[in-house]
């Protein structure tokens, strides 16, 4: 599904960049799926979330930081794959590997809020509503990213304790958010190319550095990941935690607040995230057959 979906988003990119509006509302209701799934009696924050999301603010600003002198769009390309929070999907990914589902899912839970209530403020400094006063850039952007991070948590819980049975059916339908997630890559996929396909050459080697960049990030947090969660003794969660990447999210952030050519960083970087779970699942399953 990822190559079709990415293939066919490429091909039509003019039919599907124009569904464009839809990612917002795709990227709520899969969210909200994925947070019906939740139990509050199984989430409980540890050290190890607490030095993830660390790393997930503070490094996407120290990486700006040490790229934006470089070049600033490269910058916000690198920056937006480290802020991205954690995928959706991540928790299945986990469990596949053998890694600790309930850790990851809180952590996905923790990953989430905490960038709906960051991303407005940094945004309100380096984005494309920079120009504004800050109490109306934050408040303008939280409506936004907030809303589409928070109120899926919240209407899940009020799902569970006012009508049930539309939550056990939301429960039990966690294979539609993977639909909708394929259906989201090849929207945020047209977009990207759209806006690629309307720049003039001498962008390609910004977008090369960006991809490259992309790679770089993706394997340093899957490997950093796995070096905290082995702390913990939660080496799978801790990888897939910190380095599976909500990249709808990513890349819709990035073409909505910063500069459009920066959504090529998230965009590889669903590439890279993907090539490195299929090595994950190929060497698990290889180990086992072995055995």
């Amino acid at each position: 599904m990822l190559p079709l979906a990415m293939i066919t988003g490429s091909v039509f990119y003019e039919f599907f960049s124009e569904l464009s509006f839809l990612t917002p509302y795709l990227i709520f209701s899969m969210l909200l799926i994925t947070f019906c799934k939740l139990s509050l009696r199984d989430l409980h924050i540890s050290y190890l979330h607490l030095w993830l999301i660390a790393i997930q603010i503070f490094g996407s600003l120290a990486v700006f930081g040490l790229l934006y002198f470089f070049d600033p769009i490269i910058a916000e390309g690198a920056f937006i794959c480290i802020l991205a929070p954690t995928a959706t999907a991540a928790a299945v990914i986990t469990g596949m590997l053998g890694g600790s589902v309930a850790t990851l899912a809180t952590y996905s839970l923790i990953s989430s809020l905490s960038i709906a209530f960051v991303a407005p403020v940094i945004f309100s400094f380096i984005g494309t509503h920079s120009d504004m006063v800050f109490a109306d850039s934050f408040l303008y952007i939280f409506k936004q990213v907030g809303s589409l991070l928070i109120m899926p948590f919240v209407t899940a819980l009020l799902l569970q304790k006012i009508l049930p049975s539309v939550h056990r059916t939301l429960y039990n339908a966690q294979m539609l958010s993977f639909y909708m997630w394929s259906v989201s890559l090849a929207v945020v996929t047209g977009k990207t190319v759209s806006f690629i396909a309307a720049q003039n050459s001498s962008s390609y080697r910004e977008e090369i550095w960006i991809a490259c960049c992309a790679l770089i990030i993706c394997v340093s947090q899957f490997i950093l990941g796995r070096c905290i969660g082995k702390r913990y003794d939660n080496i799978i969660a801790g990888g897939q935690g910190l380095g599976q990447k909500n990249t709808i999210l990513a890349i819709w952030m990035a073409q909505v607040y910063l500069n459009p050519l920066a959504s090529i960083g998230p965009a590889s970087y669903v590439l890279w995230q993907n090539i490195i779970n299929s090595y994950q699942l190929w060497k698990k399953r290889k180990k086992e057959l072995v055995n």
